[in-house]
């Protein structure tokens, strides 16, 4: 069911979690305060998992879930040391030593003072190399921090790329587009490195979803270029990580599922 948008309380504070005995599976989120990030919460949260989030921002006081903010961890994903001191604090957090998934979500595009698509020759080299640090290396970084307590659990690894990963978006900014396609990438390498080591690496690739930050021509894409002619929401993307992150995809590895309505053919 579609979140109604003038409802500024948390969908996660509705779910009533998991009341079955025995130690729940956990998953770690990044950029889980809002749109896509925030349904994952809530997916993964219904379906009784704990659920530790990292972000540069404290995390939304609307979001009291039952565990309380203990579960969220303030990171900088734009600098390295940050994402090392998170890793160690997340792992000093889990039970027995073990990660079931580690989400990498969070991503950022940069835009024109006047709010346009910046391009290749127009990106400042600065901002250009802050995009790839938080949207490629800082997934890098933590899946190498990480692989302990992930190898424990015999975990999985969800990468959120884009359509913009493989085709020119009119909105995402090329050095957007580069980050994501790189995180395309290593999703394979990864996939093709830990998967005899019990690790699942996937990724998925959403294309115009429905959340707070959609830009203005959208409703023309959506017209023009989806076959199912309308936008996608974020549960529906959130639905697809957490089969990923599941043992019901426990034969799923270095996939990327496109999560578009038909927009990349």
């Amino acid at each position: 069911m579609q979140q109604d948008k003038s409802d500024n309380t948390c969908p996660v504070h509705s779910s009533t979690g998991n009341a079955g005995e025995g130690p729940k599976p956990v998953v770690a989120v990044t950029g889980a305060s809002r749109g896509i990030g925030h349904a994952i919460v809530q997916q993964f949260y219904k379906n009784g998992w704990d659920v530790f989030t990292l972000a540069r921002t404290p995390f939304s006081d609307k979001c009291p879930w039952a565990e309380g903010l203990i579960q969220h961890i303030e990171t900088d994903l734009a600098d390295a040391a940050s994402i090392r001191r998170a890793a160690d604090e997340l792992k000093q957090h889990l039970p027995d030593g073990r990660l079931n998934a580690f989400i990498n979500n969070a991503g950022i595009s940069p835009r024109t003072p006047e709010g346009n698509r910046m391009g290749a020759c127009d990106t400042p080299l600065d901002t250009f190399l802050t995009i790839q640090h938080v949207n490629l290396v800082a997934p890098y970084l933590f899946c190498r921090e990480l692989l302990e307590p992930l190898r424990a659990a015999r975990g999985a690894i969800v990468n959120v790329s884009s359509i913009a990963a493989h085709r020119v978006h009119p909105f995402a900014g090329a050095a957007y587009a580069v980050s994501k396609a790189g995180m395309s990438a290593l999703t394979r390498e990864l996939a093709h490195e830990l998967g005899d080591q019990g690790i699942r690496v996937n990724a998925v690739a959403p294309g115009e979803i429905d959340t707070s930050i959609l830009s203005p021509g959208t409703d023309e894409l959506v017209e023009s270029s989806i076959p199912m002619r309308r936008l996608g929401l974020p549960r529906e993307v959130s639905e697809v990580i957490y089969f990923l992150a599941s043992g019901q995809a426990s034969y799923v590895n270095g996939s990327e599922i496109h999560i578009n309505g038909g927009q990349h053919v």
